[in-house]
Formats: C-alpha cells, structure tokens, sequence
C-alpha cells in the first residue's frame, strides 16, 4: 500500500557493479508471485514495486482484474495464489483494463495487487529481467499500524 516500507534484496537477480546493469556474479531468474523493484519505464526516474505475474514464455489473460496463466485461473474473486505465495486482490476500483499477451523470453509481466487503480505493465508493458532493481521481501512499517512486520 502507499506509504508502507520495505526491505528490498538488491541481491536477488545477481550483483551487480553499482549504477549500471553489468553482473559481477549471479543473475537469478524472477518467480511468478514475487515483488520486484524496477525503475519506472514511462519516466525512468519513478521507483516501482509491483508483482511479478508472468514470467517468459507465460500466455497471460487478465479480465475484470483477475489472472490467468496459459488458460488456468489463478485464484478466485479475493485471492490469487504463486505456488507458495498468495495476493490479496483490491477490487473495489474495478479490475483495470482486461489483457492479453504472450511473455517472451527475458522478459516479465509486473502488476499491481489494486488492480484498479494500479500503473503497471498493463499500461506501461512488459519489463527486461535486466531492469529488475531487486525483490521485496517484507513490510517493516505500515502506514496506519506503525512498525511491524510482514513477510513478502
């Protein structure tokens, strides 16, 4: 949610020589269902945090703001679920546009958890894995609740 705070593994997709995108070693591939840190690519300057939904290789459909991947639905009216990992869904401001796409290789489809009211791939298009800053691994303070903790 707006105003939370987290700590982000900038290790996850491998290490990297500071303020470019050269591996010094270890380049991890990204999972459907984790929250990935990448740099806006409408102004290039924006932090984002959103999910990564679909991976290469992915045939992607969202309709009224639910997913599904290659022809299986992820979830029902509230929550989709990755495997291990579950997204509560935030509808109360529609599901956004409906989407289609196929994920090609090296590439990821991030979008947010509020589907209505979230600028994410679905207006801004797919990310590069190269682009990915880092994986969000859980919510230290929350806007509201003060400090706590919330695993990613």
């Amino acid at each position: 949610m707006p105003g939370d705070r987290v700590i982000v593994n900038k290790m996850a997709y491998g290490l990297r020589i500071p303020l470019t995108k050269i591996d010094i070693f270890g380049s991890s591939t990204p999972t459907r269902g984790e929250i990935a840190v990448f740099d806006s690519p409408q102004d290039g300057e924006t932090r984002l945090i959103k999910r990564i939904v679909a991976i290469g290789g992915d045939r992607v459909s969202v309709v009224d703001g639910h997913l599904s991947i290659n022809g299986q639905p992820l979830g029902d009216r509230q929550v989709e679920h990755f495997g291990e990992r579950e997204a509560l869904l935030n509808l109360r401001s529609g599901g956004g546009p409906d989407y289609e796409i196929e994920v090609p290789p090296g590439m990821v489809l991030a979008m947010g958890d509020h589907r209505g009211n979230s600028n994410d791939g679905r207006r801004f298009g797919l990310i590069d894995e190269r682009e990915l800053f880092g994986r969000a691994v859980g919510i230290y303070y929350r806007r509201g609740d003060g400090f706590t903790w919330k695993p990613l």
